[in-house]
Formats: structure tokens, C-alpha cells, sequence
């Protein structure tokens, strides 16, 4: 799945397109402590957080993650949505958890199993 399929899937609430709109997705990464994303998220992946601030932004940066996405309601904090627009960072939001957002990312036919 590309960043472009993402938006146009309607899964998800865009809050910024990026520029990355070809960039292939690696696989879904799940995790809520900045410092072990840093250590472990894989190169292309979609990384589904509940923690929207610019801290955020700046570890998908390090980790060349394809996009952020906000579960669970989560709103980005003030300046988040700026700072992703000046870097390029595609950044979604969801109400659905954080284990539902990852499967959608891996593709439709997994969200027929709910």
C-alpha cells in the first residue's frame, strides 16, 4: 500500500498529505514510547500512535517512517500539524484503536475479520 491508497482509501482523516504521496508502506508499527520507536520502528512503515505532538514528527523523521497516525481519537497538539506540513510528514487520525488502525493499513481484506 502506498501513502496515496491510504488517503484515498477514506479509512482515515487526513491532517496533512505529505509528500511522499509513492512511497510504498513497509508494514504498520505500534508503539507509544518515543524512545523505543526510535530504536525499533522500520524504515517505511505507518507508525499508529496515540502520542500527537511534534516529538512524534521529529522520530518519524529519524526513522524515515512513510506516515503517522493518531488512534483512538487522538487530536494533534498544537504546532503538530505546521511542523509535519514543513517536513512533508503525511499525517492521519482515527477513532478506531490502535490495533484496528494497523489493520487497516495492511490491507481491506483485514478488515472484514471485525
Amino acid at each position: 500500500m502506498t501513502i496515496r491508497e491510504l488517503i484515498d482509501s477514506g479509512y482515515f482523516e487526513v491532517v496533512t498529505e505529505g509528500n511522499w504521496g509513492n512511497q510504498r508502506i513497509s508494514t504498520p508499527y505500534c508503539c507509544d514510547l518515543l524512545s523505543h520507536a526510535m530504536g525499533k520502528a522500520p524504515e517505511g512503515c505507518a507508525w499508529v500512535t496515540v502520542i500527537g505532538n511534534r516529538n512524534t514528527l521529529a522520530v518519524a523523521s529519524l526513522v524515515k517512517a512513510s506516515c503517522i497516525i493518531l488512534a483512538e481519537g487522538i487530536q494533534p497538539e498544537d504546532g503538530m500539524e505546521e511542523k509535519a506540513m514543513e517536513l512533508g510528514i503525511p499525517v492521519f487520525k482515527t477513532n478506531q484503536p490502535v490495533f484496528e488502525a494497523a489493520l487497516a493499513v495492511s490491507g481491506p481484506g483485514y478488515l472484514s475479520f471485525f
